[in-house]
């Protein structure tokens, strides 16, 4: 799939007063020393998002941040050429073709030409994080994983290992950022123009070269690129890749954060759209069988009962959570029943619980082999001959189509159709349950 790269604008501010004039250059005279960076400047215009940033201790909040860098690399020329390998795209998982498995594109920042095996290392330690959690454990097959060299001029990131160190980078990555000093932040714009580099993009993750704690959560990022939020994390950091794991709580699941801020007040609004939030008690909510009715009183992955627990949304009360503590609340954790069956359907609107790498379009005869691949463990299998079930094919991934015993005119072809059903227990809606079959349909005759 070829993606159309879009070109990286930046607007000047422009000054009225000689007040105005001086506070800018004062400001870009520290920027060059080293001291805060221009952004922190009161009576800045730029664009703003809304980002999480994430603590150590593995606590969450919310800030706002730039949408823009300072810090990205200006092109020289000679600095950067084809050889270097900026824009390679190399596949570091690949279970699939892009239109069938939920397709992660991995970008890395701060590596110099010479460095981008390191940056590959450091992606595939990072995909081995995220897949130790559940459920991406047991669903990594679905899922294609690209690595994007984004080659920089210096090595390292902005801000590591302190304020005063300045470096300009692909996407210009920077810790520091809104003054938060592990809010890892990066230039929307160009993440895009290398995301684009990719087959497909429907989660992207910026690997930093750097060992310090830190990241963010881009979760209102809409790419015209087809992926929603990006999350930036350490490639050197051993506790970063939970960063990504949370972050994808949003992008795929479409979780809503679990914490709250103390003064915010009490939820006043309608019921939220989000699986793991509701204004309802666990009595009305099973009383009502709506939300996670259906995980009440049940034991946890991520410690604890299910059941309604004030706070969440950023509301300390008028808003309950399923648990008392998921990976949505704080980092190291997994998540909660509620949200896992979200994850699983937001991994399923991405990929398929079946391929073949015979087209649907090929018309076979009863010499031909058929093979399909069913890429979660534990997928159940059916075979339909012209609509009838035949149970003796049942489970069986590679078909002798002699085996059909195919009757009537050569000319009149059969229609043979698999069905592979995800017998997940870990999603009880109906609801969603329903994006945990898929099929394949080919035309066969004697």
């Amino acid at each position: 799939m070829h993606l159309r790269t879009r070109t990286a604008t930046r607007t000047a501010t422009r000054t009225a007063t000689r007040t105005a004039t001086a506070l800018l250059t004062t400001t870009l005279a520290a920027a060059l020393l080293g001291a805060a960076p221009a952004w922190s400047a009161p009576g800045t215009d730029q664009p703003r998002q809304q980002v999480e940033v994430f603590a150590e201790d593995g606590g969450i909040s919310r800030t706002t941040a730039p949408t823009t860098s300072p810090y990205v690399a200006t092109p020289t020329p000679g600095l950067t050429t084809p050889s270097d390998g900026d824009g390679e795209v190399t596949p570091l998982v690949h279970n699939g073709d892009t239109a069938t498995k939920l397709d992660v594109v991995v970008i890395g920042d701060g590596y110099a030409a010479q460095e981008q095996e390191k940056f590959r290392a450091d992606a595939v330690e990072k995909w081995r994080e995220i897949t130790a959690v559940e459920p991406y454990a047991t669903y990594r097959g679905l899922f294609n994983v690209w690595a994007v060299s984004a080659v920089s001029p210096e090595s390292g990131v902005t801000g590591d290992p302190d304020r005063a160190t300045v470096r300009h980078t692909a996407l210009g990555s920077y810790f520091w950022c809104d003054g938060v000093e592990r809010l890892l932040c990066v230039d929307d714009k160009a993440v895009d123009r290398y995301a684009a580099k990719a087959p497909q993009a429907d989660l992207v993750i910026v690997v930093a070269n750097s060992a310090k704690y830190g990241g963010a959560g881009y979760n209102d990022v809409k790419s015209p690129l087809g992926y929603e939020g990006i999350a930036t994390v350490a490639g050197g950091n051993a506790k970063s890749g939970q960063i990504a794991v949370h972050e994808t709580g949003h992008s795929l699941g479409k979780l809503a954060d679990e914490y709250a801020y103390d003064g915010q007040g009490t939820y006043q609004g309608e019921e939220p759209p989000e699986a793991n939030l509701s204004t309802l008690t666990a009595d009305r909510m099973r009383d009502q069988g709506v939300k996670w009715s259906r995980w009440l009183g049940q034991a946890s992955p991520d410690g604890g009962t299910v059941g309604t627990y004030e706070g969440g949304g950023y509301y300390p009360t008028g808003l309950y959570r399923p648990t008392e503590n998921s990976i949505m609340r704080s980092l190291g954790r997994e998540f909660n029943l509620p949200g896992r069956e979200a994850m699983i359907a937001g991994f399923y609107r991405h990929a398929t619980p079946l391929t073949s790498p015979t087209s649907t379009d090929a018309w076979l005869t009863a010499a031909d082999r058929l093979t399909v691949d069913l890429p979660v463990p534990g997928t159940g299998l059916r075979w339909f001959l012209d609509g009838r079930e035949q149970p003796q094919l049942r489970g069986r991934t590679t078909l002798d189509l002699g085996l059909l015993h195919l009757t009537g005119p050569r000319s009149r072809p059969h229609l043979l159709t698999a069905v592979a059903t995800d017998p997940t227990p870990a999603v009880a809606d109906p609801a969603l349950r329903t994006g945990l079959t898929g099929s394949l349909s080919w035309l066969v005759s004697r």
